[in-house]
C-alpha cells in the first residue's frame, strides 16, 4: 500500500526567508532548461557524446485573490527596492485540509512582476494578484 496523495484540489504556500506571504490559487513556471553541448570524439563514428553544461530556471508565477495577506507582498517589493537582497524560500502544496503534498527550496529569489487587482463592480469575479519571481534554482524537500 502506498502513502501517496493525490489532491484534487490544491494551494500552495509561499515563505520567503521565513516571512509567510501566504495562500496561493495557482503556481505555474517550475521548470528548468539544460543547455546540451554536442561533443564528436575522434574515431568513434557510433555517437556524439551530450555534455550538459548551463542550466536555465524558468520565472514561478503565483496568483491568488486578493487578500489580507497581499500586504504582505507590497512590504517584500517594498523591502527589494530599497535594498536587493535575494533571499531563500519555500512553496508548499497543500490540500484543502492541509496535508502537505510536496515542498520545494527555492533559492535566491528575487521578484519580477507583481500586478495588483482589478476592481470592476460590473463583475463578479473576486480581484486577483499575481506575483512573479526569477530564482537560482530549486530543490525538493
Amino acid at each position: 500500500m502506498s502513502d501517496t496523495i493525490f489532491a484534487t484540489s490544491v494551494f500552495f504556500r509561499l515563505a520567503i526567508a521565513g516571512d509567510d506571504l501566504g495562500a496561493f490559487h495557482t503556481c505555474e513556471g517550475m521548470g528548468a532548461q539544460m543547455e546540451v553541448e554536442q561533443f564528436a570524439e575522434g574515431g568513434n563514428n557510433g555517437f556524439t557524446w551530450q555534455l550538459p553544461s548551463r542550466i536555465t530556471w524558468s520565472n514561478i508565477t503565483m496568483t491568488r485573490p486578493v487578500t489580507s495577506d497581499t500586504a504582505k507582498v507590497v512590504k517584500w517589493l517594498n523591502d527589494v527596492v530599497n535594498r536587493v537582497e535575494r533571499k531563500d524560500g519555500e512553496i508548499v502544496a497543500l490540500t484543502p485540509d492541509g496535508t502537505t503534498i510536496a515542498s520545494w527550496q527555492v533559492q535566491g529569489i528575487v521578484p519580477v512582476r507583481w500586478q495588483g487587482p482589478s476592481f470592476d463592480p460590473a463583475t463578479s469575479q473576486a480581484a486577483v494578484e499575481t506575483i512573479e519571481f526569477a530564482h537560482e534554482g530549486i530543490q525538493a524537500s
